[in-house]
Parts: structure tokens; C-alpha cells; sequence
């Protein structure tokens, strides 16, 4: 079964709940944007395999609640099983496809983007001339998960006017991958920053390890580097130090604390590794321009 075919008819197949309901659009000429609204339901005992084929093109999952699974290699071997927090995102490269199994169940958008798209889009717009995006695996991403939040409400209105709209969106959140993770490596070219797989294990170390005080030099272990090297070229490919993306990172993650208003601001600066409620107060004001406690009155408001 083709995934360039399905992507006509959403992506709901292969999650095995082919009655999903998506949304299509060309939003430049004639490549597609596809997003499908997946909402898979396991029995308690249960998992569920998901294989996508190759294609040339990326697949973007944002999670619109909590979820687990792993990936699974050609040989049928299994990572460990990862929890993809709600708002975060997973960007994959599809050119040798992917497999995954299911382990909880899935709400999310599922987006399928062909990389004719985006060469169309970097020709509309200002947006990087990339190829090539570097996949991300869990991470929070608040541009993505606003323009998804707008996206919900034509899923309930299909067939009706929403179609200049969609083209919109869709043109934002390819301009939006191609600024924020373009690969602009060329092979050959010496190395200044960090490889694809470098950059992966380092921030999996990071969101793995979150919620713990860990020395950097641990991250840049997962590298395979020494500090100085990590941090440069960490930052060559970012624009960030390690440090002050952990920091955004942790942010992220405490801002869904906050708005679930369950736990106290202690708790939450200790869930999100920092060292006490003052620690977590400077660092949050630092990122946002306002206290935690300033932005979860106006998120109540």
C-alpha cells in the first residue's frame, strides 16, 4: 500500500483506524498537505504495530495528550518505550520508512508532508531552500502545537469553507520546520556543528533527564564529545547553549504543569529540575518575561 496514495485519504490506515478523519490541501502548486486526526483506543492487555513505507517525505505527529511508544529497528529490535508528553512533537524522515509500536492510546494530528512541498514553500515564502529537516523525537514545540489547536475545528466541518484557511496553516507550519530545522549541512563540508544523530542522543539524554540535576559533560557523553566541542557546536546547530535549551525545555514542561493548576509551585520547580521554587521563579521569568505564578493567572483568566 502506497503512502504517497493514502495520503489522500489520510494516514488512519496505518494506525489501524482507517475511519480517521483528515484534511487535504494543495497549499503552493501541486505537492499536498495532508493531517489526519487519530484518536486510537488499545484495550488494557493490548499494543499495536505501526508501520509506515518509505517515501520522500517527512511525517509529523503532535500530540495532543500524553503517549508511549517505541521505535522498532529493520532486525525487529525495540527501544525502550519513550512517554511523548502532550503539546510535544515527533518529526520523522520517511525516505526508509518507520515502525513503531503503540503502546498506550493515541490522540494527536498526524501530518503528512512530501519535501516537494516544502521546496514549493521555500520558493513562496523566505523560508530556508532546505532538502532536509533534522527529525525531533518528544520535543515541545509551542509554534506547532497553536497552529494545530487551529487546525480541530475543521475536522467538525468538512467539505465547508475552510480551504484558503488550511492552505494558510499548512504554509506556516512547513516555513515553520524549514526555519526551526533546516539541515543545512552539506556532505563534505567540514564539521561545525553536530550530526544528526549527535544532535538526537544529546537532547534525548536532556528530556530523558529533565527532571534530575545531571553535569553537561553527561550530555555531551551521549554525543560521544568533550564539553567545550558539545557546547559549540551544540550551539552552532541550535543558536542555543545545551543549557539554555534544557532550560526552554523544562519551561515547556512547566507550563503544562501550571496550567493543569494541580501542583503547587514547589513541586513543580522539583518535577522540573530545578533546584528550589526561587531557582525555577528566575529561570521561568528569564524565558518568558513573567513570573509562574503571573503566567498561570493569565493562562487562568
Amino acid at each position: 500500500m502506497n503512502f504517497r496514495t493514502i495520503a489522500e485519504e489520510g494516514v488512519g490506515v496505518f494506525f489501524g483506524a482507517p475511519q480517521s478523519p483528515w484534511l487535504l490541501a494543495r497549499p503552493v502548486r501541486d505537492a499536498r498537505f495532508s493531517v489526519t486526526r487519530l484518536e486510537c483506543r488499545l484495550t488494557r492487555s493490548a499494543n499495536r504495530s505501526v508501520c509506515l513505507p518509505p517515501d520522500d517525505a517527512y511525517f509529523l505527529m503532535l500530540y495532543l495528550s500524553d503517549a508511549l511508544h517505541c521505535d522498532v529497528a529493520v532486525d525487529d529490535t525495540e527501544s525502550e518505550v519513550r512517554r511523548y508528553r502532550q503539546g510535544s512533537i515527533c518529526l520523522v524522515d520517511m525516505t526508509h520508512g518507520a515502525r513503531i509500536r503503540l503502546l498506550s492510546d493515541l490522540d494527536s494530528l498526524a501530518f503528512y508532508l512530501p519535501r516537494k512541498l516544502f521546496r514549493e514553500v521555500s520558493e513562496f515564502s523566505h523560508a530556508p531552500r532546505a532538502t532536509r529537516l533534522r527529525c525531533r523525537r518528544g520535543e515541545d514545540d509551542d509554534v506547532i502545537r497553536n497552529l494545530g489547536t487551529a487546525l480541530l475545528p475543521f475536522f467538525e466541518q468538512r467539505g465547508g469553507g475552510q480551504g484558503p484557511v488550511l492552505q494558510h496553516i499548512a504554509i506556516a507550519i512547513c516555513a515553520h520546520l524549514l526555519h526551526s530545522y533546516a539541515d543545512l549541512s552539506e556532505p563534505g563540508a567540514t564539521m561545525t556543528g553536530l550530526s544528526v544523530w549527535q544532535e538526537k542522543a544529546a537532547k534525548d539524554f536532556m528530556i530523558d533527564h529533565y527532571g534530575e540535576y545531571f553535569p553537561m559533560a553527561a550530555a555531551a557523553s551521549a554525543a560521544g564529545l568533550s564539553v567545550r566541542d558539545f557546547v559549540k557546536r551544540f550551539k552552532a546547530i541550535t543558536g542555543l547553549s545545551p543549557s539554555q535549551w534544557l532550560l526552554r525545555y523544562r519551561i515547556g514542561q512547566a507550563k503544562q504543569y501550571l496550567a493543569a493548576r494541580a501542583l503547587p509551585l514547589g513541586e513543580i520547580a522539583r518535577r522540573c529540575g530545578f533546584i528550589d521554587e526561587d531557582h525555577f521563579r528566575r529561570g521561568f521569568r528569564r524565558v518568558t518575561g513573567v513570573t509562574p505564578s503571573e503566567w498561570r493567572a493569565r493562562w487562568l483568566q
